[in-house]
């Protein structure tokens, strides 16, 4: 081998060599291995939680989930004493964004289509109870009763207003105050006989899939427009991009739908699953996912993250 072919060779070996040092240093560095989220002690938010941990696992990171109120999660945010929350729920609370904006960076809405507000079994809605506005006209077949979810929530205190104002025909109706299972369960009995029953209804909630129901509309004043509806952002603590952009690469693809999150929710809601398997269940069930939310996103050290993660969760095709 002549001396001018030699050059070449080792040339090209320096330069692949160099090619590969770089590849394997494109994740993230060392310190960002441990990725910090916070949970409200909401089952939607622990799904994406889970979801997002389940993904960080199989690219060999850590993660840990801290319960924490929406106020001491702001305030942790602003810290840095955690990195990630999943559970932005706007316009909710417009008031934590403005009083914390500055202090954290907003990555993208994660869930479009939530909703929150009354709702009725779908024979009823049919029937023409599409509003708030008819309930007062259908108050005997409803007993006038309107089930609300556990004892001092927000939300029931809405319903006691309209109540107490008489609003929408409503005096001398009664707020059944119970928790979410056990109104979800009256929910469930008034189906199987047919009866007309209106209670706090949301998504995402396993509740759609089991109950064929219908929101109603005209409660804009209360519980919001769009049936109560809010979209959920991913926020981070203030520079975490630029600190760790291969996990910001993964927060930047995270989209979620109402279906899907209903669906992890029903594994631990109705299955009495824990939110970690649950979410690893259902990522094996749909691999179809890990392409969308895995390009550009690369393992802690630099390798195909696709891959890693499809070897973690022993699945194929995604």
């Amino acid at each position: 081998m002549n001396n001018k072919i030699k050059r070449y060779l080792g040339g090209t070996f320096l330069a692949a060599s160099m090619l590969v040092a770089a590849t394997a240093q494109a994740g993230d560095p060392q310190q960002c291995q441990l990725v910090r989220f916070t949970d409200p002690g909401w089952t939607d938010i622990s799904v994406t939680n889970a979801l997002a941990s389940t993904l960080l696992d199989g690219l060999g990171y850590r993660t840990s989930v801290d319960l924490l109120a929406v106020p001491i999660g702001f305030e942790s945010l602003k810290k840095n004493e955690i990195d990630v929350f999943l559970g932005n729920w706007m316009p909710a609370q417009q008031a934590f964004i403005d009083k914390y904006g500055s202090d954290v960076d907003k990555v993208r809405a994660n869930l479009e289509g939530a909703k929150f507000t009354l709702a009725v079994p779908r024979y009823a809605y049919d029937a023409g109870v599409r509003s708030f506005a008819d309930l007062g006209r259908h108050a005997d077949q409803f007993s006038r009763r309107i089930y609300g979810i556990d004892p001092g929530a927000p939300a029931n205190g809405l319903i006691q207003k309209m109540i107490d104002t008489g609003e929408f025909g409503l005096d001398g109706w009664r707020l059944v105050e119970s928790g979410e299972q056990a109104m979800l369960s009256q929910v469930r009995r008034a189906v199987r006989k047919q009866d007309y029953i209106v209670y706090l209804g949301w998504a995402p909630h396993p509740m759609n899939l089991h109950v064929d129901m219908a929101y109603l509309s005209g409660g804009d004043d209360y519980f919001g427009p769009d049936y109560g509806g809010a979209t959920i952002y991913t926020l981070t603590r203030k520079g975490y991009r630029q600190d760790c952009p291969n996990v910001a690469a993964l927060l930047d693809n995270l989209q979620f739908t109402v279906e899907m999150e209903s669906e992890v929710m029903s594994g631990i809601l109705d299955d009495g699953k824990d939110a970690p398997d649950a979410a690893r269940d259902w990522l094996v069930a749909n691999p179809e996912v890990l392409g969308t939310w895995l390009e550009g996103v690369s393992t802690l050290d630099g390798q195909s993250g696709l891959e890693a993660v499809q070897r973690h969760l022993g699945v194929t095709g995604g």
